[in-house]
């Protein structure tokens, strides 16, 4: 894995830096061999070659630093070239096509720019038009692709990584959001309940109470009364009974507000023990029934936990999505997956769960682990 690993960057690094390899080997290789077949016959001027040395040097090292200090290193190559050209008679010349090419990708003119620079090599010289042509719009294209193409897509990609990362924000704080207001929402409910409680059956607490109260006094002296009162307390408890039922079926917390405050809670513990999980709903999901909502909980719960434990991984998704006729939910993880896939208790948990809402689970193991639950809505079979 280590190996794969070091594999892998040394890959991109080599994609990355690819252009300044290039840039850096190219006029190394070319003035040399330049320099060296052309005077091979009457010897090699060791001034050439000191000279050559230097000029391709300053080209070079000045990729050790930034965009500003390297024009000082390119103005400090131009006399260095024109001594070059001129010891060599002008057989030199050619190499300044790399010093001219250098200057203006500094500046990132126009496009045609690199065209009109590459005219340049009809002026006669030792080398040849040819020569100095071919080698001209080699550099022309190696440096359009560069400049223009290749950093307006790196352009588009650190725009694409700003919007992505914008849009994550915003996606998470509308996440806390929702969450909090559900929070806020089940707090006022509870506030809500407590109050109508009190206000409801405090009453009819204490009046049964000093009712019965005074049936004790009354079961010596008339216990025709006392049997009456009792009668009438035993009434209004039932009453009262009746009414605590009422206001619990009306002022509890929704099903929906508590599971997606559940899911969440189920994602932050994820995320502070270094595995990222996002949920994420489409549709109506106030159509998802309390027993739905149950198995979706139980399930994604069961899921969770086996990713965290066995996967490995790095990532987790849970997707709830309510269709026309179906809820499709998936929770699916980034790790190691499995070949062979074992119902163990968990496992066979869920698929009970889901035959008891009529729903279809699945499993996938491709890249990472998939659970997928199909969910009939209310009303609809699977048949």
């Amino acid at each position: 894995m280590w190996g794969l690993n070091l594999e892998s960057s040394m890959s991109d690094r080599l994609k990355e830096n690819f252009f300044t390899a290039v840039r850096i080997g190219l006029p190394l290789v070319f003035t040399f061999y330049w320099a060296v077949t052309l005077f091979l016959e009457a010897g090699v001027s060791t001034t050439i070659l000191l000279l050559s040395a230097v000029f391709v040097t300053l080209l070079t090292v000045k990729e050790l630093f930034g965009a500003k200090k390297r024009i000082w290193f390119l103005l400090a190559d131009i006399p260095v070239f024109a001594l070059l050209t001129y010891i060599s008679d002008g057989v030199m010349m050619i190499c300044g096509f790399f010093l001219l090419y250098e200057l203006l990708s500094y500046f990132k003119p126009a496009m045609i720019w690199y065209f009109i620079l590459a005219l340049t090599a009809f002026v006669p010289s030792p080398a040849g038009i040819g020569m100095q042509f071919t080698l001209a719009v080699l550099l022309a294209v190696l440096y359009i692709q560069n400049d223009l193409v290749n950093e307006d897509y790196r352009r588009q990609m650190l725009d694409s990584m700003v919007y992505e990362q914008s849009l994550k924000k915003d996606i998470d704080r509308k996440d806390v959001e929702a969450r909090l207001l559900a929070e806020n929402r089940i707090l006022e409910e509870r506030a809500e309940l407590s109050q109508t409680l009190h206000d409801k059956l405090g009453h009819n607490i204490n009046g049964s109470i000093y009712q019965l109260e005074a049936s004790k006094l009354l079961l010596d002296k008339d216990p025709e009364k006392a049997k009456t009162m009792i009668g009438g307390v035993t009434d209004q408890l039932r009453t009262g009974m009746d009414e605590i039922r009422a206001i619990l079926r009306r002022e509890r917390p929704e099903k929906k507000k508590l599971a997606m405050i559940r899911l969440y809670d189920l994602c932050e513990d994820c995320n502070s023990k270094g595995v990222e999980a996002n949920l994420v709903t489409e549709g109506d999901t106030d159509l998802i029934t309390d027993m739905q909502w149950e198995t979706i909980l139980d399930n994604a719960f069961e899921a969770v936990s086996n990713s965290m434990k066995y996967a490995q991984c790095k990532h987790i998704d849970i997707s709830i999505i309510v269709l026309n006729k179906m809820i499709r939910c998936t929770i699916k993880d980034d790790g190691v997956g499995c070949k062979n896939i074992v119902d163990g208790m968990g496992l066979s948990g869920m698929r009970q769960r889901m035959r008891e809402i009529s729903g279809v689970l699945s499993f996938e193991s491709k890249r990472g682990f998939a659970v997928n639950m199909l969910i009939p809505m209310k009303g609809e079979s699977n048949g």
